[in-house]
């Protein structure tokens, strides 16, 4: 009886390194699997677009936030005052405003920066208009993407490298900081809108410059 007895020990000992080993091979195998799965849901939130279903929603979220309307949209008087126009939203300067009619040369003797209607702007840097920001050829129907992000991250007109540097107001140092989604998602939703024809007029430079002071 004590010989079965030893037995069956023996045999039990023997068998416990090997039930070990099975047991870490399958915790090790189910590790794998759980690891898989929080990587597939982590590149998923990755990518949800800032909370929004699409990438367009996220974008035009952003356009909103980033204050864009306030200088590309232009304006229609109401009771209210200013409103943006909605049958010309982000089309940029009307081609056929013109710019404030005041003394620019003492404004910018001064220092001082003006505008009426926001999408012009007088300074000492001359006169600046808001661009076309719609998917017209006249707006930013032909650039692409990665004009965009120039723009944005170097403040180049037109987002060529060999361009000239974007005026004032234009905030391009404050949205350089904009993530490569972020910028991305703008741009889609930018190339999304409906095209307004609209030629915005040239920037001009400061009177100095033609007095030659």
């Amino acid at each position: 009886m004590k010989r079965k007895t030893f037995t069956i020990y023996a045999i039990l000992l023997a068998a416990i390194p090997i039930l070990v080993q099975c047991s870490e091979a399958r915790s090790e195998k189910e590790g794998t699997k759980t690891g898989s799965k929080e990587a597939i849901q982590t590149g998923a939130q990755q990518s949800n677009y800032g909370g929004f279903k699409t990438q367009l929603l996220y974008g035009e979220h952003l356009v909103i936030i980033a204050g864009c309307h306030d200088c590309h949209t232009p304006k229609k008087m109401t009771a209210h005052g200013p409103e943006a126009d909605s049958s010309r939203l982000l089309s940029g300067h009307p081609a056929k405003m013109p710019p404030p009619d005041i003394d620019r040369a003492a404004f910018e003797k001064k220092g001082l920066a003006v505008t009426q209607t926001l999408t012009a702007w007088t300074g000492p840097w001359g006169i600046s208009y808001a661009a076309n920001l719609t998917s017209d050829k006249t707006g930013i129907g032909n650039w692409q993407e990665k004009n965009f992000i120039t723009a944005m991250r170097e403040g180049k007109s037109k987002g060529m490298a060999n361009g000239r540097m974007l005026l004032p107001p234009m905030p391009w140092q404050h949205y350089r900081h904009m993530t490569d989604e972020e910028l991305k998602a703008v741009f889609a939703y930018l190339k999304s809108t409906k095209p307004v024809s609209n030629v915005v007029p040239a920037p001009q430079p400061p009177v100095s410059a033609n007095t030659g002071k």
